[in-house]
């Protein structure tokens, strides 16, 4: 999500008459657009902010926007600390980025500038902020409530970035299956998205557990261009914390969701935290049974990070050694699950849409490398003969 949040800032600024740049010294403009779900994340981005200053003195003209949640979480109290500042953009006025930067007398609307069409992946977001109130989760806080775009608008933006060249399209939501529009459901909105013309591939992110419904199966079965892939945030095993962290299912309810995806060929990857203010040793037990009996692709494990206004925030926190031992157990829990999911498509056929001439991704998000070169964007269809655990190698 912040990925497409930045193309589209880098848009707006394109037709100002800017080009991308890679290196720091060539630049006239940084935008740092941050992350504050977790304490960390937010901490780089400021320390980053930090080492502008000496950045933006070297030459006169230098600007810095700083955007996000993080932009949204502090507000205007950032100048104080960073007065060489010039600009802050939070997640809820990513819509108005054109206008802000018309209104900061920063920017000339010069014309000539084009999108940029770099990868096989192109970004449409669906629908913005969140309904629910997960206790540690700071994000409803800072992109507010649900807003779903039209149809007609998201439609639009994926035939477009399927015309720049994107064969592949991601669709993004906090939750983002949550989407709906008067008796059109998500389902409805993945069909319609793959029937477009040039679309070979969709995939979506992030999904929310709850979602997860009959009529979504159905689609998903019907339609080979739905991508074999979900990352599904499980968070905990235990249901004693589910319900703590005010998740709105259960342990029984989400297994029960991932064995129907399993059973439709889906690829299951997942987020977990351990140490939640509130988790006893028997319940890190019962995360550590949902690895081994949900069968997930991968997983990234996270420390409970509090933020600051959440009603989590204000239970007592576990000891960091119990922190970091639960960590290490669950990391060495995971460790290899990638391995075992890439060797079990051995012998197996594998569509792979290839993102450079002899490298691509399956439908189910695992990388192959083939033998023959292929036009980028293009399917192939090839048998897997090995794999070394992070590639599949297939005979074509």
């Amino acid at each position: 999500m912040n990925l497409a949040d930045s193309e589209e800032m880098a848009a707006h600024l394109l037709m100002r008459g800017y080009a991308l740049t890679d290196q720091l010294d060539q630049a006239d403009l940084v935008i740092i657009n941050t992350c504050t779900v977790r304490d960390h994340a937010e901490h780089r981005a400021l320390s980053l902010l930090g080492r502008l200053r000496k950045w933006k003195r070297e030459k006169d003209g230098r600007h810095i926007i700083f955007a996000g949640c993080a932009a949204q979480r502090l507000g205007e109290k950032l100048k104080k600390t960073f007065p060489y500042l010039d600009l802050i953009s939070g997640a809820r006025e990513i819509d108005h980025f054109a206008d802000l930067c018309d209104r900061s007398g920063l920017f000339a609307p010069a014309p000539g500038g084009e999108a940029d069409k770099r990868g096989v992946t192109g970004y449409v977001t669906i629908m913005r902020g969140c309904d629910f109130a997960c206790s540690y989760c700071i994000v409803p806080a800072v992109r507010g409530p649900v807003h779903c775009l039209s149809s007609k608008e998201i439609l639009t933006n994926a035939a477009r970035k399927a015309q720049e060249g994107h064969p592949e399209i991601m669709l993004l939501g906090q939750t983002v299956n949550a989407w709906k529009e008067e008796r059109k459901t998500f389902a409805d909105l993945l069909n319609e998205v793959s029937a477009l013309p040039g679309v070979e591939r969709v995939r979506f992110v992030s999904p929310h557990p709850a979602f997860i419904t009959p009529q979504f199966l159905e689609a998903v079965k019907n339609n080979p261009k739905i991508a074999r892939h979900i990352h599904l945030p499980a968070q905990s095993g235990s249901t004693k914390v589910l319900q703590e962290m005010k998740r709105g299912y259960t342990r029984e309810t989400l297994l029960q969701k991932i064995h129907a995806l399993k059973e439709c060929g889906f690829a299951i990857s997942t987020d977990l935290i351990v140490g939640f203010p509130t988790e006893t040793e028997e319940d890190f037990l019962q995360t550590l049974t949902l690895v081994e009996q949900a069968g997930f692709s991968a997983a990234y494990c996270f420390k409970y990070s509090p933020r600051q206004g959440t009603p989590a925030a204000q239970l007592p926190l576990l000891d960091e050694k119990t922190l970091e031992q639960r960590l290490d157990i669950l990391l060495n829990k995971v460790r290899g699950l990638a391995e075992h999911a890439y060797s079990r498509h051995i012998g197996q056929q594998a569509t792979v849409l290839m993102e450079s001439p002899h490298k691509g991704r399956t439908s189910d998000n695992f990388w192959a490398q083939t033998k023959k070169s292929y036009k980028i964007g293009s399917v192939v269809q090839s048998e897997v003969s090995a794999s070394d655990g992070t590639l599949l190698f297939t005979r074509d």
